[in-house]
């Protein structure tokens, strides 16, 4: 079973809070409360996150201002960030928005069901990815450890499965925030294709091995 992933939900209002919270609990996941950006960022140095739900206007820090300073660090830049906005985005907030490389704006009231399947695929896609890296560590340290072989012949290939899920998660972004209501499927089956490429790398695993 992989390991339950992390979703930061940013909002100043407890009801907004507890309102995401039910709307995601069915994912089983780790939901994790930020009562502003200052607390996000906190939380953000402290834990590895699949997915930010940021609400926009929040007093203080504001969800752009939080949005920029996530993307300056290094840990967190490639975060996917939904932001959470009231009726009446102005252009001028929309550059905002973008210009601190949000994922996508979910305008309140929201869709619950297209709320929770959007998260659901930047899980899935963290935890894809997360197996890909383990996968990566626990062959390279048990062929050097057991075996004494040389591993930077692995790395380079093991490098090339791990550029295949990168390459595979610009396009996922873009069926996300297209917004029709073919997306959802679309997505599962993008993130199903990144799930073949860690299968590939479990084969690749067992051949290089060989029999115990």
């Amino acid at each position: 079973m992989p390991q339950k992933a992390n979703i930061l939900l940013v909002d100043d209002r407890d009801e907004n809070l507890t309102a995401l919270e039910a709307i995601l609990t069915s994912l089983d996941q780790n939901l994790v409360r930020a009562g502003s950006g200052e607390e996000a960022l906190k939380a953000l140095l402290e834990d590895d996150f699949a997915v930010i739900l940021l609400d926009v206007m929040m007093p203080g820090m504001d969800g752009f201002e939080t949005a920029t300073h996530i993307k300056q660090r290094e840990k967190t830049r490639d975060v996917p960030i939904i932001f959470l906005t009231g009726v009446g985005i102005d252009r001028h907030q929309v550059f905002r928005g973008y210009a601190s490389r949000a994922i996508d704006y979910l305008t309140k009231p929201f869709d619950p069901w297209v709320l929770r399947s959007k998260v659901e695929v930047f899980v899935e896609l963290f935890q894809v990815k997360q197996r890909l890296k383990d996968q990566a560590r626990l062959l390279q340290r048990q062929l050097v450890e057991e075996a004494g072989v040389d591993a930077e012949p692995l790395s380079a290939r093991l490098a090339r499965q791990v550029g295949e899920v990168n390459a595979g998660l610009e396009p996922l972004r873009e069926l996300i925030v297209t917004g029709d209501r073919h997306t959802d499927q679309r997505t599962v089956d993008a993130v199903r294709d990144l799930a073949e490429s860690v299968a590939r790398l479990t084969t690749m695993v067992e051949s290089i091995r060989g029999p115990e």
